[in-house]
């Protein structure tokens, strides 16, 4: 990783641990049957799971076929696929609790880990919903959990319309339910200011991408 996260002060010598859900998620409905769950701070002592993950997880870059041409995604990515180890026992407890509290949920459970570490504000992610897969045609969900700088997370009806803005902080969780992935979209922009680096861990349901 060639840029440097600003460790919190708050934060400093703290050993990760994930707080409770049930009540102190909140929960925002949008537009045809789509939902968001907010849970800020769910993680503390995010500094060191940043570190581990930041070392340990095996980064790689990726090139996409995009408007007729080979490009270069911007951002570093891993997927873990169903049954394929964490790099961290956190990640597995972070999943065991998400699928005790949205047990029953259309879009459960939640059986893999994408990874993507954002080095600095020149990379993003556009427009898009999980729609490969079973999210083509079914609700599911996808569950965020935020790690180092903060970063917006952007929110649009699918084919346009107004935006919606989140700024996902230092461990925060968010969780896009029901329809939203086939009738949103989300994004995260690029950025013209100087930004440090973050870690999103996107928990998902089998064959959904």
């Amino acid at each position: 990783m060639t840029a440097g996260f600003q460790a919190s002060l708050l934060d400093l010598g703290e050993e990760p641990g994930l707080g409770p859900l049930g009540a102190t998620v909140r929960r925002t409905h949008l537009t045809d049957g789509a939902w968001l769950d907010l849970r800020p701070a769910w993680l503390t002592g995010a500094d060191a799971l940043f570190d581990r993950l930041s070392h340990k997880v095996p980064w790689h870059a990726e090139r996409r076929h995009m408007y007729d041409r080979m490009v270069a995604v911007p951002r570093l990515l891993k997927f873990y696929e169903d049954h394929e180890p964490f790099p961290d026992p956190l990640l597995d407890q972070a999943m065991r609790l998400l699928n005790a509290h949205y047990a029953g949920h259309p879009g459960t459970p939640f059986r893999t880990a994408g990874l993507c570490l954002y080095r600095d504000g020149r990379d993003s992610v556009a427009w898009h919903g999980d729609r490969i897969g079973r999210g083509a045609v079914e609700d599911t969900m996808v569950a965020i959990l935020s790690l180092g700088t903060p970063r917006p997370l952007l929110l649009r009806p699918r084919g346009g319309g107004p935006s919606i803005r989140h700024d996902l902080g230092h461990g925060d969780l968010i969780v896009m339910g029901g329809t939203c992935q086939r009738t949103w979209d989300h994004s995260i922009p690029k950025l013209t200011r100087p930004t440090g680096p973050r870690i999103s861990i996107q928990f998902r349901p089998h064959d959904v991408r």
